[in-house]
């Protein structure tokens, strides 16, 4: 027999539309009897997202007078106690080795990077970028800090907020611009765009919301048969979090143990929509249920490689993979379409800008610990700020392809492993290829012999 309203009523509670009101005949929850579940969100009020972490980029500390005058000698860092937050797992080490030189290349490293994307946005607005374009200012520790941690040999794969990333591992800024530009001298050579840039150990830049996660289960698990001891690196964002795929990877990737970080950057919104508004759970570290998680502060870029350092460790020693959260913010919009103001306030963003930016936050340590004085650091500004220019403009100046029907016919294998040939619907279709390998400007080829 099923249940009377009234039951139902008693049991559950109903739910109500805030356009219109309770529905006909449905008492409000607000006037149902208490019940054992936890009560409903209001309708397009979404509740704050609990974020322990502290995301302070300047949370670390060190004495000055531990600080050793040379800079390749090593010294502790105190990570802050707020650094992490666990699942199933023992925390990192709170304490991180570095030195004057890393911490100065950090730095470097940071503002690099947030200044190719400050390029790519007046190039967009100048209408010299076209397509898509989604860009990372402000989330510059996450990238710098996982490459300090891992080493060349080590794999990294992401979605499209992919700049940084490519630039940290080993693309030049000319290569990114230029690929922005859809220049042959691009880092895929101008055919893949923002989305899509791959370098040595770095797998893109993927355009599909998710469908980078099992790709990089992927490269985990040919690394661990073939007996390399490498681990490999899956970022995500808030917003990919939910999809199916991400889950089916989480579930082989524990079954066959294979040694791969899943990274989740937590930047709080998801094309316009805050997490707490797209997520029924929104500690993302948790979301692999039996593989353990890490929740990090991603404004401290030290923290970031701690945390990394620590996991990479965890996949080498035969652990299994591990489900990491790095609490970020970006100050831009979703992609340059979206003025990133529709869904939170300007003053959200100019606080996180004022107090928890991660190049500031380093700069601060930097000259607190004595690692280097302020005019040291504006000249490493104007250095960094001098190369990125100066590889913007060469990208600017590298000429702009022909549109022949032969280059769509380029590039879809590896340069120098092209087949003779590839079929058409008819002979006459063929495209053959040149003997010589393809550079950025290939002669012209013929379609028939």
């Amino acid at each position: 027999m099923s249940p009377s309203r009234s039951a139902l009523r008693t049991k559950f509670g109903y739910l109500t539309d805030s356009r219109t009101g309770p529905k006909a005949g449905f008492a409000p929850r607000a006037l149902a009897a208490p019940t054992r579940y936890a009560p409903a969100r209001k309708a397009f009020s979404p509740a704050v997202v609990r974020r322990s972490v502290t995301t302070d980029a300047a949370s670390s500390h060190a004495e000055k007078s531990d600080v050793p005058s040379e800079d390749d000698k090593p010294f502790t860092v105190r990570l802050s106690d707020e650094a992490f937050e666990t699942y199933e797992l023992d925390p990192p080490p709170y304490t991180l080795e570095t030195s004057k030189k890393e911490l100065k290349q950090m730095y470097y490293d940071m503002v690099a990077v947030r200044r190719m994307e400050m390029a790519a946005d007046r190039l967009y607005k100048e209408k010299k970028i076209r397509g898509f374009c989604h860009l990372s200012t402000g989330q510059e520790a996450v990238a710098a800090g996982i490459e300090h941690a891992i080493e060349k040999t080590d794999h990294l794969i992401t979605a499209y907020r992919c700049h940084g990333f490519a630039m940290m591992r080993g693309g030049t800024v000319r290569s990114i611009i230029g690929e922005l530009l859809g220049r042959r001298g691009g880092i895929a050579y101008g055919k893949g765009g923002s989305m899509h840039m791959f370098s040595t150990g770095f797998y893109g830049g993927n355009g599909i919301v998710g469908a980078q996660v099992p790709v990089g289960a992927g490269i985990g698990f040919a690394n661990m048969y073939l007996g390399k001891p490498n681990v490999t690196l899956a970022l995500y964002g808030d917003g990919a979090a939910n999809q199916g795929q991400v889950f089916e990877a989480f579930n082989l990737a524990k079954l066959w143990n294979i040694p791969v970080i899943f990274g989740c950057e937590n930047n709080k919104y998801g094309m316009g929509t805050s997490a707490s508004r797209s997520s029924a759970m929104t500690e993302y570290y948790k979301r692999g249920q039996y593989i353990p998680g890490l929740k990090i502060n991603g404004m401290d870029v030290l923290a970031v490689k701690a945390a990394v350092q620590y996991g990479k460790q965890w996949c080498k020693d035969g652990n299994g993979p591990l489900v990491y959260e790095y609490v970020t913010y970006r100050y831009g919009g979703h992609s340059m379409s979206d003025p990133g103001t529709t869904y939170r306030t300007r003053e959200e963003i100019q606080r996180m800008r004022s107090t928890n930016d991660p190049i500031a936050g380093l700069k601060q340590k930097i000259i607190e610990w004595g690692v280097a004085e302020e005019e040291e650091l504006k000249k490493i500004d104007k250095e960094a700020r001098s190369h990125v220019d100066e590889e913007v403009a060469a990208a600017e100046a590298m000429p702009v392809p022909d549109p022949t029907p032969e280059v769509l016919y380029e590039d879809i294998y590896v340069r120098g492993s092209e087949p003779q040939f590839l079929r058409g619907r008819i002979p006459e279709e063929n495209f053959y290829y040149p003997q010589r390998p393809l550079d950025e400007t290939p002669p012209p080829t013929q379609t028939t012999p």
